[in-house]
């Protein structure tokens, strides 16, 4: 690698003091526009470079917002981090991205990293297996603002913005019992994590609301992944009893699950109904397109952001509100209505 360029070098070349070459860097309103004109051309032919670095830890405050999510392919997370983008964009602050993979050892590494790269704050969806809260007590020790999104820790004390992911799993399953679907399977995730455990209540109310027996066997924990899908298939054509319905926590997972059922001969919703969750745009390319539950992600992303810099311009105080929650809605498609049951 060459030489880094340092204002010196400018100064040097221009016979021009290195005070003045900063201040014209900066745009500061004391150097006038010729001279600023002939610094910036002379920086950029010799390929100077700022050192945000170095004023930032001057500055002690970075402009920059970490942010770990358990993966960069789901059309949630995406959609998540378009929004933080679009407000970090607007305010005048960088994302550090990271993905964990759905691991907590690959979680602990990026948090190693977000600590060390002095970021201003930290916004995470925490990965399926993460049982601990350990590694993110640096930033509460430091006073490094801590939001969790999604999949939060329930018991953090940290701020959270999250949906009503109990009143998403209600609506879908009373949505199938009104259509007289009862033996109804929910596909879920780890039930560690509070999205999966809060649409699993949801479920169970809405049984008990009309007094149809909860069964454990008609819950299966899945990694709501595309072979998931495939597998929860296979396994529902070799039961002797088959449900008619299914809850899916994933338009991914129950998109395919759709698909495989159709190789099986099994028609959806004459055989089966399916409701998924999130409103991924998989949802209404399969057919018959899928109800679902619309899932405000990019409402998310901005809410997460907005909150942070809000707090760190000490516009708003973190510790005044402990949980966020955003509004889900339900969307009915021909997946879950079979008109003989309506």
């Amino acid at each position: 690698m060459g030489k880094e360029i340092t204002i010196y070098d400018i100064a040097s070349q221009l016979q021009l003091s290195p005070a003045t070459v900063s201040r014209a860097l900066n745009n500061h309103p004391a150097i006038n526009e010729k001279t600023k004109v002939l610094i910036n051309a002379k920086a950029e032919e010799l390929g100077y470079r700022s050192n945000k670095f170095a004023s930032n830890l001057r500055k002690q405050k970075t402009n920059t917002i970490g942010v770990i999510v358990p993966r960069l392919n789901s059309y949630i997370m995406s959609t998540v981090i378009a929004g933080m983008e679009k407000v970090a964009n607007d305010e005048g602050f960088n994302l550090i991205i990271s993905q964990s993979l759905e691991s907590q050892r690959k979680e602990i590494a990026n948090t190693k990293t977000m600590f060390n790269s002095r970021v201003d704050g930290l916004l995470v969806s925490v990965a399926f297996d993460t049982d601990s809260f350990e590694h993110f007590q640096p930033f509460l020790k430091k006073k490094i603002p801590l939001i969790f999104f999604d999949r939060i820790f329930e018991n953090s004390d940290c701020p959270n913005i999250v949906i009503d992911n109990a009143k998403g799993g209600y609506e879908a399953t009373k949505h199938l019992i009104e259509q007289g679907f009862k033996n109804i399977i929910h596909i879920t995730g780890n039930l560690k994590r509070n999205v999966y455990s809060d649409r699993l209540k949801g479920y169970q109310q809405a049984l008990s609301e009309f007094e149809i027996p909860f069964k454990s066997d008609n819950v299966w924990v899945t990694a709501l992944s595309l072979e998931a899908g495939k597998e929860v298939a296979h396994r529902i054509k070799a039961l002797p009893i088959k449900p008619d319905a299914l809850f899916v926590s994933s338009d991914l997972c129950a998109v395919s699950c759709i698909a495989t059922l159709k190789e099986l001969n099994i028609t959806v919703p004459n055989d089966i109904a399916v409701v998924g969750f999130n409103n991924d745009p998989v949802s209404q390319v399969i057919s018959p397109k899928l109800t679902t539950i619309h899932y405000p992600a990019k409402e998310m992303g901005e809410m997460a952001v907005k909150s942070m810099i809000n707090h760190l311009k000490g516009n708003f105080n973190l510790d005044a509100t402990n949980t966020i929650t955003l509004r889900s809605e339900l969307i009915v498609r021909e997946s879950s209505l079979f008109l003989t049951h309506s």
